[in-house]
Formats: structure tokens, sequence, C-alpha cells
């Protein structure tokens, strides 16, 4: 839509477009010619600009997507500020019995922000914090081959053959033991 505006000012312009500012051409062809590049300039320089406004255009979009959330965030705030606010007007304005209430829900209300937080924190570092499993070779080297089938575990295939978790995932190299998929081959050490 952009474009075809900027076509149709570029075509308003060409009409504009006076005679006058070829004097120094005689000729009808060489002003035709002259016009023809003129033209072709504009178009490109349409291009570029509509080629911008397109880069522009999603570039605001992913601007925009990325504050996605935040107004939620702010009104979670303002309703812990509102909640501060009224339960500290209750201190000031109530009797021993409605501060003693009002101090113990402020301190319920600061230990649910703290444990909030504190989960926050934790999952925010175990989001962060990949580390690198270590295998051992330090499994039995005798056992069977074995096909992960629906409902399997790798506790009940341990379970089920006389092996232990740790030498399934030692010997399969398998970093998430909650990742076996059905029909994935697996070797059982000290498989009975």
């Amino acid at each position: 839509m952009i474009k075809r505006a900027l076509i149709g000012l570029l075509s308003l312009t060409l009409c504009a477009v006076s005679w006058a500012q070829y004097p120094a051409q005689n000729n009808l062809g060489s002003q035709v010619a002259g016009l023809r590049e003129d033209v072709r300039i504009l178009v490109e320089r349409v291009g570029q600009m509509a080629l911008r406004i397109e880069q522009l255009e999603r570039e605001n979009a992913r601007l925009l997507s990325a504050t996605d959330g935040l107004d939620s965030t702010y009104a979670t705030v303002r309703q812990l500020n509102d909640a501060v606010a009224e339960l500290t007007q209750q201190i000031s304005s109530g009797d021993a019995t409605s501060r003693a209430q009002a101090a113990k829900a402020v301190q319920e209300l600061a230990r649910q922000v703290n444990v909030s937080m504190d989960g926050l924190a934790k999952d925010l570092n175990a989001r962060r914090q990949v580390t690198a499993p270590t295998f051992n070779d330090d499994f039995p080297k005798e056992g069977i081959r074995y096909t992960v089938e629906k409902g399997d575990t790798l506790s009940s295939i341990a379970s089920r053959f006389g092996s232990t978790v740790k030498d399934i995932q030692n010997a399969n190299r398998i970093t998430d033991p909650r990742k076996v998929q059905v029909g994935q081959t697996l070797f059982i050490p000290g498989a009975q």
C-alpha cells in the first residue's frame, strides 16, 4: 500500500515536470530519454524506500512483541503497592487487634513475595546453568540390547533386567533419563 502511494506520488511529480527543465535539449527524443532516466531513478528510490519501510515495520513488530506482558507485570507491582498502602493505613488508624492482623498480613505477604522471588531466581538460574553431563565407563560390559516400549522408563527397565539407571545412562550416554523414546535401542549393562 505504501509502495502504491509512493508510485502515485512519483506519477504526479512526473506530470508536474516542466519541459522547460530541458531547454538545452533540442529534440523531443532526447527530452523523452532524459525523462525516462529520471523515472528510472525515481522508481529505484521508491523501491529502496519501500524496502526500508518493510524493515522498519518488521523491527517495530519485533519490539512490540518483546514488550508483550510488561503491562501485566506493572499491574502486579501496582497491586502489591496498593495492598501495602492499605495495610499501612490499617496499622496507623486501627486498634491493637487490627494492627496485629495487619502486621501478620504484611509478614505473610512478605513471605509469599520472598518465596515467589526465590522460585523465580531458581528457575532463572536453572535455565542459565547448562552443565555438561559426565559419563564414566564403570559399568558391566556384559548385557543385552533392549528396544524401549511405550510406558518404559529407565527405572522400570533397570528394575526389570537387574541393572541400575546410572549404568544404563553411562552405557548409552543418556543426559536426561526422562527423555527416552519409544523405539530407541539401549544397551542394558549386567542384564540378567
